[in-house]
C-alpha cells in the first residue's frame, strides 16, 4: 500500500467508525419505537375486549383465593386508608419503572459498557415477552372490577396531589393512550427484577446491592397496594424477566456468530474487487518502480 493509500484510508477512518455509531444509535432508537409500537397496538387489539379482560381478573382473583394467596385486598386497604403509606406508593408506582429503568440502562453504558449489550438485550425481550401476554391474556386490574370487590384505585383517590388525571397513574391527557386491560403480567415487577439483579451484580456499594435485591419486593407490594396487580401479574413479572434473561445469552451468540458471517463474506468479496486506481496513477506507480531500480 503507497502513502497516498494510507493516507485516504486513514482519512476515511474516523468517517467509518463516525457512521457505524450513528447508524448503530439508530438501531437501538429504531427498537424503543418498535416496542412502543407494539404496546399501543396492544391497546388497540383488546380495546374492545373488556369484558373479556375483567372475565380474566375475577379468574386470577378467584384462583389466589382458591389456594389461599390473595394479599391484594388487605394491601390496598391499608393503602387507602393510611396516607403515608398510599401516597408514596402512588408516587412510587407512577415514577420509578421509568425512572430507575432509564437510570441503570445509562449506568450500565457509562461505567459497565462491556455488560450494556447483555442488559440492553435482555430488558427488550422481557418487554416483549411482556407485551405478548397483553395481547393474549388481556386483563383488567382489581380497581377496575365492579364495586362487590372492594378495590379503591388509591391514584385516583390522591389525584389530587399528583399530576396523574385519574387511575392507573398516567399523565393527563395521556388516558387514551395507555393500555388498561395490561396487567398481566405485571412490567413493572418484571423491570424491577431487571433493575434489581444488574444493580446487585455491578455495584461495587453494598447499601446499593441491597436495596437493588429489595425493588422488587417492593414494587410488587406497591404495584398491589395500589390495586394495579394481582399477586399472579406480579409472579408472571418475575417470570417473563427470568425467560427474557434465559433466551438473551442464545440471541446473543446467534447474531454474533451472523455479524462475523456477514463480515468474512464482506471482506473475501473486497478482496475480488477491481482496483480503483485510475491509469494515471498506475502508471505513475510504474515509473516510480523503475526510478528505484
Amino acid at each position: 500500500m503507497n502513502s497516498r493509500e494510507s493516507a485516504s484510508n486513514g482519512a476515511r477512518t474516523p468517517k467509518v467508525r463516525r457512521l457505524r455509531w450513528r447508524w448503530r444509535s439508530t438501531w437501538q432508537w429504531e427498537i424503543l419505537l418498535v416496542v412502543y409500537a407494539v404496546y399501543d397496538g396492544s391497546r388497540l387489539l383488546v380495546h374492545d375486549k373488556q369484558d373479556v379482560a375483567e372475565r380474566h381478573g375475577r379468574d386470577l382473583l378467584s384462583a389466589e383465593r382458591h389456594v389461599g394467596l390473595s394479599p391484594e385486598h388487605w394491601l390496598n386497604h391499608s393503602f387507602y386508608h393510611h396516607g403515608w403509606l398510599g401516597i408514596p406508593a402512588d408516587y412510587m408506582y407512577a415514577t420509578l419503572h421509568y425512572i430507575l429503568t432509564v437510570g441503570v440502562l445509562f449506568w450500565l453504558w457509562k461505567f459497565h459498557r462491556q455488560h450494556y449489550r447483555q442488559a440492553r438485550t435482555w430488558l427488550g425481550l422481557t418487554t416483549m415477552f411482556g407485551l405478548v401476554g397483553f395481547i393474549t391474556f388481556p386483563t383488567a386490574p382489581p380497581r377496575m372490577l365492579d364495586g362487590s370487590y372492594g378495590f379503591v384505585d388509591t391514584l385516583a383517590e390522591h389525584a389530587s396531589i399528583g399530576w396523574w388525571g385519574g387511575g392507573g397513574g398516567t399523565p393527563k391527557g395521556f388516558g387514551d393512550v395507555t393500555n388498561e386491560f395490561a396487567a398481566m403480567p405485571s412490567l413493572h415487577v418484571g423491570w424491577a427484577l431487571w433493575c434489581g439483579l444488574l444493580l446487585f451484580r455491578y455495584s461495587r456499594s453494598r447499601v446499593v446491592r441491597v436495596l437493588g435485591l429489595l425493588y422488587p419486593a417492593v414494587i410488587a407490594v406497591v404495584v398491589m397496594g395500589t390495586a394495579n396487580h394481582y399477586l399472579l401479574d406480579a409472579v408472571a413479572g418475575v417470570g417473563v424477566t427470568l425467560l427474557g434473561l434465559w433466551v438473551t445469552g442464545p440471541l446473543l451468540r446467534l447474531t454474533g456468530r451472523l455479524r462475523r458471517r456477514g463480515g468474512g463474506a464482506g471482506k473475501v468479496a473486497a478482496a475480488h474487487l477491481p482496483s480503483q486506481r485510475t491509469p494515471l496513477e498506475d502508471e505513475e506507480n510504474v515509473q516510480a518502480a523503475g526510478r528505484r531500480s
